[in-house]
């Protein structure tokens, strides 16, 4: 299982820092607008913060792969942080969140007709950005992400409460919301590099695998953390509806007749219900087994860097990816 190995993910980004500036800078200027409203949200966006990671993500496979052609990195990586900006904006409309990083959502302050809208813009406007760059590679690999996104929003919501959903419907979830943006922001930086087509696959599958680790990682959290770390509180998600790993696995080793009990408060949840939950997915020793999930999905990550060259990009995307099971928010 997991070490203790400490992950300090403040220096892999503050190697980048210069560059992640300059994304910040691109981001600013992509969300000043003539119309206040949407100026408003982007502002409010961008000073809730984050680890801009997918941006990372886009330099480091990038720099692995050789690119040294100016800054289009740059504005690529912040196109990739307005896509991901518009999923969290309709999301948390989705799923009538209050807060986001611990600050109120965008929605509880401007209503989710307004948000709604200015996530279409979003992504209808790094659509048309990324036309501008002509490069058939990165055109399709930022629509593919969108429509994956998309697509997995669709199968959660079609899932909410199904009990009966399967480990191998529930990763196809993950993939598409989470990994799908990490795996072709990865494809990106590759097709910068113009590496061959293994290495390309090899960055975009350790991007989909690692963006996989975080959701599993986030998924997991939910069942152990309490709202001032992770800024919503314990079992937000199965009040929402999302049928996550931890829940998946519970009902697969619980009796027939605490089967049935989970059913029933997944149905009606209550404050009691959820601490009756907490207690059984301690008795299963769940969180240990969701956790070795994870770090499988990681270790498939790391291994595909093996296409590679040895080199420092290298080693700071294996950190990265010891960082999604070792992270605490």
């Amino acid at each position: 299982m997991l070490n203790n190995r400490t992950i300090d993910i403040g220096k892999i980004l503050d190697a980048y820092s210069g560059e992640l500036r300059l994304v910040e800078e691109h981001l600013e200027e992509m969300f000043s607008h003539d119309n206040p409203l949407v100026q408003d949200i982007g502002k409010h966006l961008l000073e809730s913060g984050g680890k801009r990671l997918r941006p990372l993500f886009l330099l480091l496979s990038a720099r692995i792969s050789g690119y040294n052609g100016g800054r289009n990195h740059i504005a690529l990586a912040a196109l990739v942080e307005v896509i991901h900006t518009a999923s969290l904006l309709h999301d948390d409309v989705v799923d009538g969140a209050e807060l986001r990083r611990g600050n109120p959502s965008a929605n509880a302050i401007w209503g989710n007709s307004a948000v709604v809208l200015a996530g279409d813009y979003l992504y209808s406007n790094a659509l048309k950005y990324a036309l501008t760059f002509a490069e058939l590679g990165i055109i399709r690999a930022f629509s593919s992400a969108i429509t994956r996104m998309t697509e997995g929003e669709l199968m959660q919501m079609k899932k909410s409460r199904d009990v009966s959903i399967t480990e191998e419907e529930y990763v196809r979830i993950v993939s598409a919301k989470t990994g799908a943006l990490f795996s072709e922001a990865c494809r990106v930086g590759a097709i910068l590099g113009g590496v061959s087509r293994e290495q390309e696959e090899a960055l975009a599958g350790y991007g989909m695998n690692v963006g996989i680790a975080f959701q599993m990682m986030d998924d997991i959290l939910d069942y152990m953390a309490d709202e001032g770390e992770l800024g919503k509180k314990l079992g937000k998600d199965l009040e929402e509806g999302k049928i996550t790993l931890p829940i998946i696995l519970l009902l697969r080793a619980a009796t027939p007749g605490e089967q049935e009990e989970v059913k029933s408060i997944v149905a009606s949840l209550s404050d009691d219900g959820l601490g009756r939950i907490s207690d059984l997915i301690t008795r299963y020793d769940v969180i240990e087994e969701s956790l070795g999930r994870a770090e499988a999905i990681v270790e498939e990550a790391k291994a595909g860097l093996a296409a590679l060259p040895a080199s420092e990009e290298q080693g700071l995307m294996m950190e990265i990816a010891d960082y999604a099971l070792r992270r605490e928010k």
